[in-house]
C-alpha cells in the first residue's frame, strides 16, 4: 500500500518555474476552481492521479486533510474515494513523525510506501524496528511535490516488493 501526503507532496509549496501557456510549474494547470477553494490546490498536477491510480498497490490518503481529501483532491485527480487514515490521539515520540506509529499500525506488517516532505531520520529508524513487513519511507521535496524521480523511486521498489 502507498500512504499519500498532501501538503508539501501532491501540493508543492515552491514558487511555480516560468512556464508555457496552460501550464505551471512545468506540468498542466489544475481546473478551474472556485473562489473559495484552498489557495494552493491551483499547484495540484492533475495527472498525478493517473501515475499514482497506475501504481502496483492500494492507495490511502495519509493526511491532515482527512476525509476532505476524497471530496476536495480526488476530484481534481481522477481518483476514486480512497481509505483515509484515522489518527489515533499520538504521544509525543520525541524526534519521531507523529503519523509513524499510526501508520505502522494501518499497515499491520504488510509491506508499504509512505510518501511524505516530514520523514526523518528517526522515522526511518523507528519503522525498521517497529514493522515486521518492507517499508519504504520515501521524502519529498516540499518545494517541488512529487517529481518523475519521486514516482520512479516508488514503482521501482514496489516492482522489488511483490
Amino acid at each position: 500500500m502507498l500512504f499519500l501526503d498532501v501538503d508539501g507532496t501532491l501540493i508543492p509549496f515552491g514558487t511555480p518555474a516560468a512556464a508555457g501557456p496552460g501550464m505551471s510549474h512545468g506540468r498542466p494547470l489544475a481546473p478551474a476552481l472556485p473562489a473559495d477553494a484552498h489557495p494552493l490546490l491551483h499547484k495540484i498536477d492533475p495527472g498525478h492521479g493517473r501515475r499514482l491510480e497506475a501504481l502496483p498497490c492500494d492507495l490511502v490518503w495519509a493526511t491532515t486533510w482527512m476525509s476532505d481529501a476524497n471530496d476536495v483532491l480526488a476530484p481534481l485527480l481522477g481518483l476514486p474515494p480512497l481509505p483515509v487514515v484515522d489518527w489515533p490521539d499520538a504521544d509525543e515520540m520525541g524526534a519521531v513523525h507523529w503519523k509513524t506509529c499510526g501508520l505502522v499500525e494501518w499497515a499491520q506488517g504488510r509491506p508499504f510506501v509512505w510518501v511524505d516532505d516530514e520523514i526523518s531520520h528517526a522515522d526511518q529508524q523507528w519503522v525498521s524496528t517497529h514493522h515486521h513487513g518492507p517499508a519504504l519511507l520515501h521524502q519529498v521535496d516540499p518545494s517541488r511535490g512529487l517529481t518523475e524521480h519521486d514516482f520512479t523511486v516508488i514503482e521501482s521498489w514496489l516492482m522489488q516488493a511483490r
